[in-house]
């Protein structure tokens, strides 16, 4: 075969491979975002008089509010490759604690909001000193933190609920939860800002690629002078100020100090945080998808709820997804790094292909 011909085959191959990652990459980054679209229009042919309407779409929003911000507190860890188990239980406390110093103790409510969030950053920087200085696996460390957690609830609550007097609660403070701004609850305007944040944080600050170059490779990181210990402290602190933050939204919603509130709301953080890593970025953790992840998850439950399903369908729902979000995670970072492996050896033969092309040009002319 001639050089020329050669030159046509592999052109011919980079074309077809590039034809073919650009429907994978459009599916890969846009495929979850266009099934929530898709959910809607379904429910909404299916229950046309109750899931397209102004009041659904609100109980949507208000009602997965809490949740969407815990996925996206797992999703900072989760970038440096580390995953914190113990944000359920860090929620329960959380909520638990607002109510035990604004209802026992008599503290003002900003105080009250800003010291648990506080202390959520202080208990998530000490998982990341934990997992990062004792060297114990993220897993394990979050999991044993996450129960100590639990057994301080249990011990401020004395295993009852935080019932307010006959007062009740400063309505500052439960508006927190229940207000409405442009006819939207205002809990769907705090994910908006978190997005928004996270968004330019890990994307467009130093510190997120930071983040991601521990998560993809940590000894790499290591080398380049990244410091990986501490950066991973930070994620874990960030992501504990998010979940304390959270903890105030529940206690705004529930009103009432529940010690077993929390756990319900670790599988579909995770749900979140995991399926959000194969859409708009795929195969890494990202806050836009996240947040389309959860999105679809909501439209999801929602639809299905108004279907009539028993109550057993959101716990079967929610590990179904989970399942598929963990094969679709690991197999769009496959892909991810096949894409790259593919995009080097193009720019290899391309390299090699003009070395040659040269060469033989100023062979042929110094003879003549």
């Amino acid at each position: 075969m001639s050089p020329s011909s050669s030159r046509l085959a592999r052109t011919g191959r980079r074309h077809g491979h590039g034809h073919r990652h650009g429907h994978g990459h459009f599916v890969g980054t846009y495929g979850l975002l266009v099934l929530t679209v898709l959910l809607f229009l379904l429910f909404s042919v299916l229950l046309p008089g109750t899931f397209p309407t102004l009041d659904n779409v609100s109980s949507i929003l208000s009602g997965q509010s809490i949740p969407a911000i815990l996925a996206l507190g797992v999703t900072i860890p989760i970038a440096s490759g580390k995953f914190d188990l113990s944000i359920g239980y860090a929620l329960g406390l959380a909520h638990v604690m607002v109510l035990f110093l604004i209802v026992e103790k008599g503290w003002p409510w900003p105080l009250a909001c800003l010291t648990v969030v506080a202390g959520g950053a202080l208990v998530g920087a000490v998982n990341g000193a934990i997992v990062e200085f004792a060297r114990i696996d993220a897993f394990i460390a979050t999991l044993g933190t996450g129960s100590m957690m639990y057994a301080v609830t249990g011990w401020v609550t004395d295993g009852s609920r935080i019932v307010p007097g006959p007062d009740g609660l400063p309505a500052a403070f439960t508006d927190l939860y229940d207000a409405r701004f442009l006819g939207l609850p205002v809990p769907a305007f705090y994910v908006l800002g978190l997005v928004v944040l996270l968004w330019l944080v890990l994307e467009r600050l130093p510190f997120g690629r930071y983040l991601y170059v521990i998560g993809s490779n940590p000894r790499a990181a290591e080398i380049i002078g990244i410091p990986t210990h501490r950066y991973s402290v930070y994620a874990f602190a960030c992501s504990g100020t998010v979940v304390g933050f959270a903890g105030v939204l529940l206690a705004a919603q529930q009103q009432i100090g529940n010690p077993s509130v929390g756990l319900d709301y670790l599988l579909p953080a995770f749900v979140g945080a995991l399926l959000g890593s194969t859409a708009i970025r795929p195969g890494r953790a990202n806050a836009i998808g996240t947040l389309v992840a959860v999105t679809v998850l909501a439209v999801g439950l929602a639809g299905i709820g108004q279907l009539g399903a028993q109550f057993w369908a959101t716990p079967l729902f929610n590990g179904a997804t989970l399942l598929l979000a963990v094969g679709l995670a690991g197999y769009s970072a496959r892909r991810r790094l096949r894409t790259d492996a593919a995009a080097a050896d193009d720019g290899a033969t391309g390299t090699g292909t003009g070395t040659g092309t040269g060469t033989g040009s100023g062979a042929g002319t110094g003879t003549l």
